[in-house]
C-alpha cells in the first residue's frame, strides 16, 4: 500500500493530496548557453531569466520547468564523469531515430542507442554537450496527458 502524503495549512488542498513538483535545478557551468540550446534544439522554452552571477534560467519543458544555473557557491558536477543512468533528462520523442539525427548534429553525444524496454518502450541515451544525459522515450502507453 502506498502512503500518502499528510499536508496542513494548504487551504484547498486535501490532507491526503500529494505536493506537485515545479521543477529540478542543475548547476551547469554555462547557463545561457546551455537554455539557448534547450530552447532551440529540445523546444524548451524560458519561463524566467536572470542575470549575474547565477545568470539563472527557468526553462518550460512541457509540465514541467528545469532550472539551470551556474555559481561558485557549489563545484559544478562533471556529468561526462557520471554514467547517464545516473542522472539524465527525459524527453518524448515520436520519431526516435530522426531525434538522435537532428541533436548528434547539433552537438549532442551518443550514449546509447535505440533499444525496446520489457514495458515495449523505445528509449535511447545521449549527452547534451555537457555532459548532460538525455534520455529520448517513446511510451509503448504514454504516461503523460
Amino acid at each position: 500500500m502506498q502512503d500518502k502524503f499528510k499536508l496542513a495549512g494548504k487551504k484547498g488542498r486535501g490532507q491526503d493530496e500529494a505536493m506537485r513538483l515545479e521543477h529540478c535545478a542543475l548547476l551547469v557551468p554555462d547557463a545561457p548557453a546551455l537554455a539557448d540550446w534547450y530552447v532551440k534544439h529540445l523546444g524548451c522554452s524560458v519561463a524566467r531569466a536572470g542575470g549575474a552571477p547565477a545568470f539563472v534560467r527557468f526553462l518550460a519543458a512541457g509540465p514541467v520547468l528545469i532550472e539551470i544555473y551556474q555559481g561558485s557557491l557549489a563545484p559544478t558536477p562533471d556529468y561526462f564523469a557520471r554514467h547517464p543512468l545516473q542522472f539524465h533528462l527525459a524527453f518524448v520523442s515520436e520519431d526516435l531515430k530522426a531525434d538522435r539525427d537532428r541533436l548528434l548534429a547539433a552537438g549532442a553525444t551518443l550514449a546509447e542507442d535505440c533499444f525496446t524496454n520489457p514495458a515495449g518502450d523505445e528509449l535511447l541515451m545521449l549527452r547534451d554537450p555537457w555532459g548532460i544525459g538525455l534520455q529520448l522515450v517513446k511510451r509503448a502507453k504514454p504516461m503523460l496527458g
